[in-house]
Parts: C-alpha cells; structure tokens; sequence
C-alpha cells in the first residue's frame, strides 16, 4: 500500500509568519505555541474512589520566540526597528499570525495561530566569533494578549 504525501503529517519547516497581516521574511525557527489548561483535583465526600476535576482558565505561559539569520535584504531589519521603539518607551503592539503551510506551499487554515497584540520583550543579536563560519542569528522574544478565537 503506497501513501501520498497529502496523507502524512505536515513538516514544521513550512511555516509563514506575519505581522500585522504583512508577510515577514523567513524564519528558522518559532517556539512557544505552547497552551495549557489549569486542572484543580479534589476528593468528593463519600466518593474515595476517585478524585474530581475542575477546569480552569488556559494560559498560554511560554513567550514567542522567533529566530532567523540576518541578512543584507532591504528591510531585513524590521524585528530590530520594533525593538528599539520599546527601547525609546513606546509600547508597539502587532498581531502576529502563524500558518502552516502544506507541501504545495499553501497555508492550511486549520493550522493557524493569530497572536493578538505581540509586543517584543528581548532581542538578542548574533554571537561573533572570529574563527567560525555559522550564519549570524537574531532573536527576539514576544508577550501577547492571547490567542485570537478563529
């Protein structure tokens, strides 16, 4: 039995990220898609054969980290230029939406995340060393207001 592509999972590498609804450039790598719902046990008089399970808010506790290579593209600096105005104070705040996208390079709806209301928190630049060859990184590190309800 032979399987198509369309019928395995999706790759990770295939992701589009944009803020505020304009494409962003590439990405190596997005962390943090992270969702996790509180539960508070408790015993029930009478009832010692189990415990009980409340459900509580969803957080979403772990920042946004986006990480990419620097490069000389006009523009490229855009993550830097965001930062350095939470720097001079000003609070800019983006949404940011994540898509997966399929083998096609096509976005699957089903598969997308809108951060309402990004703010970077930390940029961290690439790390020089003389003796090596590895591509310069940037990083920065986003806190938003919660997950769009799609």
């Amino acid at each position: 039995m032979s399987r198509s592509l369309r019928e395995d999972p999706y790759l990770s590498f295939r992701f589009v990220l944009a803020i505020d609804g304009k494409h962003s450039a590439g990405f190596n790598e997005v962390t943090g898609l992270t969702f996790e719902t509180q539960v508070e046990s408790f015993r029930e008089g009478g009832f010692n054969a189990h415990e009980r399970q409340l459900f509580g808010p969803t957080t979403c506790p772990e920042k946004l980290v986006l990480k990419r290579g620097l490069s000389g593209k006009k523009g490229s600096n855009e993550l830097w230029q965001w930062y350095k105005k939470v720097l001079a104070g000003q609070l800019v705040r983006e949404d940011l939406t994540i898509t997966l996208q399929d083998y096609d390079g096509e976005a699957v709806p089903a598969w997308q995340w809108v951060f309402m209301r990004a703010c970077p928190v930390k940029w961290t630049g690439p790390q020089f060393k003389a003796g090596t060859a590895e591509v310069a990184f940037e990083t920065i590190e986003l806190i938003h207001k919660g997950l769009k309800p799609g």
